[in-house]
């Protein structure tokens, strides 16, 4: 009989919903015109393009020529910095961001620091992962050209104060930037609201293919093209453009924004009640993240006196797939950069378990989740002779 899979990593990706793939098929075959030839057959592509433009943007209430689309999150991160550091460096070299960006951010600003000459600020966070608006200003110099807070940890699921970073941002004239990748399509988002000037966010992430994303840039805003080439995506971004990922991309917007309000729902009710079980049932366990101010899908759990990397792999003998908050994994003995940043020690950042929900995920599943972390949790102590002093210790003091 075949094992069960359970699939707790939708921070990393999704399945592609049936309703995408089919909406794409067409497009791989009968339907293969390159939009910018001329005749019929190919621009009847173009103007699908639009429509999937035209319900991107309604998600975002952006305008449709303000989205532009990107092999992903990451390219879209890139063009923003990179580009914005381009076009308005004359104006100042100074960037703001946080401590608990994803990688696209962080090694982006590093190349602007080491290549470009910029000066890049990294506000800390509190032990929850907030951003505070206060520090947000604080930051400001009279040569700060940007601001770049995402919307959403993909680690720890802390929901940023987004509207507030936007009304200082806009408050002292710069840019404003969000890595929303884990944000499209789970949370609500309005750019204008919010004071966005430009945001990234990737297909695969939602339910819709790899390969394509999206970055929205406000009407006025003056960074450049990206990949020069062709006059594809109003001439700043050339390349034949995917039109199958796009398609997708578009149909997966329309389904997420359609099932958002009863999908929060869903998902937040059965992460709190994880989050209940596993605080309530195994010991010496520390909820990372904030705990309302959270992606309705998010459970990022550190153990004590547990490696990570072992509760992985003890879990996927069960037919689980989770993540962890440690790197070790890709090779790096550091623990991640976002769990040091909330002040976690190195002992503590090592044992920790990232859990994603996910539309297909029930409670019986979370039930068989749990139970098999208490037993798998409670086996790795039971080997670790850090655990068997502690609890010498603490028979001791009793």
């Amino acid at each position: 009989m075949e094992k069960k899979l359970i699939y707790l990593d939708n921070a990393a990706t999704t399945r592609t919903a049936p309703e995408v793939v089919e909406e794409m098929l067409p497009y791989f075959t009968e339907r293969f015109g390159n939009p910018s030839s001329i005749y019929g057959f190919a621009a009847a592509n173009k103007e699908e393009i639009t429509k999937r433009r035209e319900i991107i943007a309604g998600v975002l209430g952006a305008k449709t020529d303000e989205i532009y689309f990107t092999a992903g999150g990451s390219e879209s991160d890139n063009w923003a910095l990179k580009a914005t550091a381009e076009a308005y460096g004359k104006n100042g070299g100074h960037i703001i961001t946080s401590k608990i960006e994803h990688h696209a951010i962080l090694h982006t600003c590093e190349y602007l620091e080491k290549v470009r000459g910029y000066e890049v600020t990294y506000l800390d966070v509190d032990e929850n992962g907030n951003v505070s608006p206060e520090d947000v200003e604080a930051a400001i110099r009279p040569d700060t050209v940007l601001i770049s807070i995402m919307f959403a940890n993909n680690e720890i699921g802390t929901i940023q104060p987004i509207k507030e970073i936007g009304a200082i941002a806009k408050k002292h004239n710069i840019l404003f930037h969000t890595d929303a990748v884990q944000a499209f399509g789970q949370v609500p988002i309005n750019v204008d609201e919010m004071g966005i000037d430009m945001l990234s966010a990737s297909g695969h992430k939602l339910n819709g293919p790899k390969g394509i994303g999206f970055l929205y840039i406000r009407k006025g805003v003056k960074i450049r093209s990206f990949v020069h080439g062709g006059a594809q995506e109003r001439k700043r971004r050339a390349g034949t453009e995917n039109v199958p990922g796009i398609i997708g991309l578009g149909k997966a917007a329309e389904l997420a924004a359609a099932s958002m309000e009863d999908r929060m729902k869903r998902e937040s009710e059965l992460r709190d009640y994880m989050i209940q079980r596993i605080s309530a049932e195994i010991p010496y366990c520390r909820l990372n993240g904030d705990p309302v101010k959270r992606l309705p899908n998010n459970v990022n759990f550190s153990f004590q006196f547990v490696e990570g990397e072992s509760l992985l792999i003890m879990l996927d003998m069960k037919g689980i797939c989770a993540s962890s908050g440690s790197a070790c994994t890709s090779g790096s003995l550091d623990p991640s950069h976002v769990l040091l940043a909330i002040g976690l020690p190195h002992e503590i950042a090592h044992g920790s378990l990232r859990m994603t929900l996910g539309a297909d995920t029930t409670k019986e599943d979370v039930d068989y989740v749990v139970d098999c972390l208490k037993d798998i949790v409670q086996n790795l102590r039971n080997m670790s002779p850090l655990y068997e002093d502690f609890v010498k210790k603490q028979a001791k003091e009793k």
